[in-house]
């Protein structure tokens, strides 16, 4: 406690002490002008970029830069929305691992109603799975995705 309030209270309003010996929490002026004097210098960065920057269309302009050389070939080919879709569940499953992980290091300390909040975790994942797995989010090939979109369409 710091002059009779909780620590984490007085962390977050330092008191101020006054002649008086009265505690006034700090004003939030300082922080009100530090948010408008942040906006108006990223208002006067983008308005001078606007006013100061080039406006040339050359037949280069809108060509790829590759360190100075001509290019001669095409780009290589775009990756598909499914490689991302997978990308992301193989990122959203092993943070759900490291949330098991963590668990388990302390499974015997935190007792049974950790046990409970963990089997409700792992239940949500499966019917995440689940959900997934039906509606064809975990097909990678197009004509087993088509096929479950298309009985989806058919009900």
């Amino acid at each position: 406690m710091v002059l009779g309030r909780p620590l984490a209270e007085s962390v977050a309003h330092p008191p101020r002490v006054q002649d008086s010996g009265t505690v006034t929490p700090m004003p939030h002026w300082p922080l009100i002008l530090h948010t408008i004097a942040v906006a108006a210098l990223v208002a006067v960065m983008i308005g001078l970029s606007h006013v100061l920057g080039e406006r040339h269309r050359d037949g280069a302009t809108d060509t790829p830069y590759e360190s100075g050389i001509v290019p001669t070939r095409d780009a290589p080919p775009r990756y598909t929305a499914q490689f991302y879709l997978v990308a992301a569940f193989f990122v959203i499953f092993d943070l759900e691992l490291v949330f098991l992980f963590s668990w388990a290091l302390v499974a015997r300390e935190a007792g049974m109603v950790a046990f409970v909040e963990i089997l409700v975790f792992v239940a949500v994942l499966l019917v995440a799975l689940a959900w997934a797995w039906r509606i064809g989010a975990l097909d990678w090939a197009p004509r087993a995705r088509e096929r479950s979109v298309s009985r989806r369409s058919s009900r």
